[in-house]
C-alpha cells in the first residue's frame, strides 16, 4: 500500500487551501462535494495529497468531530488495488471496518478501519475507479 492523502477536517476549507498553499507551495488538484453526505472537499497537490474537509451543514460526522476538536488531523488514506480483497484479508486478521466499503470523493471506492485497532488512528483505504 502506498500513502493516498491525509485528511484533515476544517470550517474553511477555502481559507485553510490558501494558507497551506502559501506556507507549503501546494496547488489546488480537485474539488468535489458530497451533498448527501453534506461534505465539501479540497485536495491540495498530489498523490499523496491533503484532503480537506469541510461540513456543509450541522450534524454531519465531520461537524460533530470539529465540535469535538476544533479541527486538524481526520485520517491517513491509503491505495489499495483491490478493496474487497484487502478488507477481506483484514477483518480476517481481526480489524473492524467502521465505515464503507461506499462511494467516496472523487469517485473512489472507500472503508475506514476502527481506530481502536489501527493505534487510534483512523485508516482510509481507496481503490480507484474501475
Amino acid at each position: 500500500m502506498r500513502l493516498a492523502h491525509v485528511g484533515i477536517v476544517t470550517r474553511d476549507a477555502e481559507g485553510l487551501a490558501r494558507i497551506l498553499g502559501e506556507v507549503l507551495g501546494l496547488a489546488i488538484t480537485a474539488r468535489d462535494r458530497d451533498e448527501e453526505r453534506g461534505l465539501a472537499f479540497i485536495f491540495l497537490g498530489e498523490s499523496p495529497a491533503l484532503e480537506l474537509i469541510q461540513p456543509l451543514r450541522e450534524g454531519t460526522t465531520v461537524d460533530r468531530f470539529l465540535a469535538e476538536r476544533k479541527g486538524g488531523l481526520h485520517h491517513i488514506a491509503f491505495w489499495v488495488d483491490d478493496l474487497k480483497e484487502a478488507l477481506e484479508r483484514l477483518t480476517a486478521r481481526g480489524y473492524r471496518v467502521v465505515d464503507g466499503p461506499r462511494k467516496g470523493a472523487l469517485g473512489h471506492t472507500i472503508a475506514f478501519l476502527h481506530p481502536r485497532d489501527t493505534g487510534y488512528v483512523l485508516v482510509e483505504l481507496v481503490q480507484e475507479p474501475s
